[in-house]
């Protein structure tokens, strides 16, 4: 039986892209594995588009269908223009939760600028909580979306924002009688409104502009599996520090209350950034006059180098390929 979450990356890789078989000339970027984004030739212009699903959340599940795949499209540097909302729903739903999570979604979609512009509603004996696929799309010039494939060695890694966002938001959101034990109301309050900031469109948008060998908005698998993903489509090895990783100190008792690794926790709202070194300051200096926090995490290796973290206290760790998020060994 398989595991809850995302399908780790060889099994993703054998028994779902290698049986797409057909393939369509005008697909500039197609299906594999930390391929978040298709990229579709129109003439002078290119159609990006991402699909996701949020199954893990309740509270803010609106909220979070939005941003979502607008932080896929971000990612590739282009601001998402139309969003597409597939919403399953169990049975005893009532309208008021229908309002609630559409209330979400247009506020959201409102603060990334982009239209839902159609989708699906149903309430379905399938799904016993809510459940939302979300499709965004984006528009930009021709080659003006950034690729991992892209990453050079030299490039240095930079991360936006947290670690273990959206995780933190989430359990805070849906765990909070049970955390109360262990948080301050104060600290509660900071733990939730971090789902005030999973957005990274103003991230992916302005990092863009400046030019990147690629981005990733970090979800499943958190910090460790989003700069995985992209050096595994590189062909590239890395060195991340440990004590470089920002991660807020109420995101740190969450994780040590539950057990959980909170650089392998869905981070939604950081962004990873590969880019050339003499592009450094100019990306940091754009961004945070963007209001975006930003700092540099590692740097990009030769292959043979391989994946690795280095701890505060010196030993190294070989960064594994991406499992089930985190999150699941807290939400079951």
């Amino acid at each position: 039986m398989l595991k809850t979450g995302k399908l780790d990356s060889d099994l993703l890789k054998q028994i779902v892209i290698d049986k797409i078989n057909y393939k369509r000339p005008e697909v500039l970027t197609r299906a594999g594995v930390g391929e978040d984004c298709a990229v579709v030739d129109y003439g002078e212009y290119e159609c990006v588009m991402s699909t996701d699903p949020i199954t893990a959340a309740v509270s803010d599940i609106g909220r979070l269908a939005i941003h979502i795949s607008c932080n896929d499209i971000a990612s590739n540097g282009i601001q998402p223009l139309g969003i597409m909302l597939a919403v399953m729903l169990p049975v005893g739903t009532t309208e008021e939760d229908i309002e609630t999570i559409m209330d979400q979604a247009a506020k959201a979609a409102e603060a990334c600028q982009v239209e839902i512009i159609g989708g699906h509603t149903e309430i379905t004996a399938a799904v016993n909580q809510p459940v939302i696929v979300s499709t965004a799309i984006g528009r930009g010039r021709k080659n003006q979306s950034a690729s991992a494939e892209n990453i050079q060695i030299g490039d240095v890694i930079l991360m936006t924002k947290s670690a273990g966002l959206e995780g933190t938001g989430i359990i805070a959101g849906d765990y909070a009688e049970e955390l109360k034990a262990i948080l301050s109301p104060e600290e509660l309050e900071q733990a939730s409104e971090l789902l005030d900031h999973v957005s990274v469109v103003r991230d992916g948008v302005t990092a863009g502009a400046v030019g990147t060998h690629g981005m990733h908005d970090v979800t499943e698998g958190g910090i460790l599996g989003a700069v995985w993903e992209m050096c595994q489509i590189a062909g590239v090895g890395c060195q991340l520090q440990e004590e470089a990783i920002p991660v807020a100190s109420v995101t740190r008792k969450i994780c040590t209350h539950y057990g959980i690794n909170y650089l392998r926790l869905i981070s939604s709202g950081a962004m990873i950034i590969m880019t050339a070194p003499e592009k450094k300051e100019e990306m940091l200096q754009k961004l945070s006059e963007a209001g975006v926090p930003v700092c540099q995490i590692g740097r990009i290796l030769p292959a043979s180098e391989g994946l690795m973290l280095q701890h505060v206290d010196g030993s190294s760790e070989i960064i594994d390929p991406p499992g089930p998020d985190e999150l699941y060994k807290v939400v079951k």
